[in-house]
């Protein structure tokens, strides 16, 4: 897509002004969201009419006006061009999704992650998502493997009903199920120790959530997978600083650990995700 946006925008900008709007593009379904640096405002018309005009497959542009922020992770949004609706259908690894880019948050740039996780996965696997947006990683591997059963909780509750809906759109229901409410509470009172595996990704509180991953574990131990935003730099040193803020409790050890930066996020900062296996601590 950035190839074809940047054919279409060649002779309307500069080789500068293209490289920053490609940077901040992203498209969810039929909607183009793009993230326009003040200097290119007067543009922003322009720039949104020709995407319209040129990607048949774009139906609305919208503008990114305020960061990512608050507890449901929301951005403010501009329409630009075309229909004035934020509700898609997204499309990933042969699963639908239902989107409100304004209600719930969603990142079409965590695909590759959300298929590398899915590959991992065994079968009869109990995996628990503390923060699952519209159910995009429980619905995709369980989609891919069939024989697991996962609890996707929100907080956001437009982000639960997207759950329901898309677990049932994707015929996973019966392998799904959705929680609304907080995933430290949530994993308190009614998912204590079922999981073979545990997802977090919402990186700004993954650190102070984290001992309620690992209680979700079951006896024997398990998988959770962290992201975390960080400044750039070797996943050895990332990981070196991020051990230490980890309390595995008293039941479990560390066995084994790896990372990986999963995509840019700002100028010198990266997501990462820690694959972190804890054993059972021998008596």
């Amino acid at each position: 897509m950035s190839r074809l946006i940047k054919k279409i925008l060649a002779d309307k900008l500069s080789p500068e002004e293209l490289k920053e709007v490609i940077s901040g593009f992203d498209v969810i379904g039929d909607i183009a969201i793009l993230k326009i640096p003040d200097k290119l405002l007067p543009k922003k018309h322009l720039i949104a009419e020709t995407l319209l005009e040129n990607v048949k497959s774009i139906r609305c542009v919208f503008r990114q006006v305020s960061p990512i922020s608050g507890e449901y992770r929301l951005m403010e949004l501009e329409h630009l061009a075309g229909e004035d609706r934020t509700y898609t259908e997204y499309r990933e690894s042969g699963c639908r999704f239902y989107v409100d880019i304004a209600k719930v948050y969603f990142s079409p740039r965590l695909s590759g992650e959300r298929l590398r996780i899915a590959n991992l996965v065994k079968d009869n696997e109990v995996i628990v998502n503390m923060f699952a947006g519209v159910g995009t990683f429980s619905i995709i591997i369980a989609k891919k493997r069939k024989m697991t059963k996962h609890h996707a909780i929100d907080i956001n509750p437009d982000a639960y009903q997207l759950i329901l809906k898309n677990a049932f759109l994707n015929k996973v229901e019966d392998r799904v199920t959705a929680y609304l409410g907080d995933a430290g509470r949530i994993i308190e009172y009614q998912l204590s120790g079922c999981a073979d595996r545990v997802l977090m990704p919402y990186p700004e509180i993954a650190i102070e959530y984290f001992p309620f991953a690992v209680k979700a574990l079951k006896d024997e131990g398990g998988t959770i997978h962290v992201y975390l935003h960080v400044k750039s730099k070797p996943i050895k040193e990332v990981i070196d600083e991020v051990l230490p803020k980890l309390d595995f409790g008293k039941k479990f050890v560390l066995e084994d650990i790896g990372g990986r930066v999963v995509r840019e996020v700002g100028p010198k900062i990266d997501q990462i995700v820690l694959d972190i296996k804890l054993k059972a601590l021998k008596n």
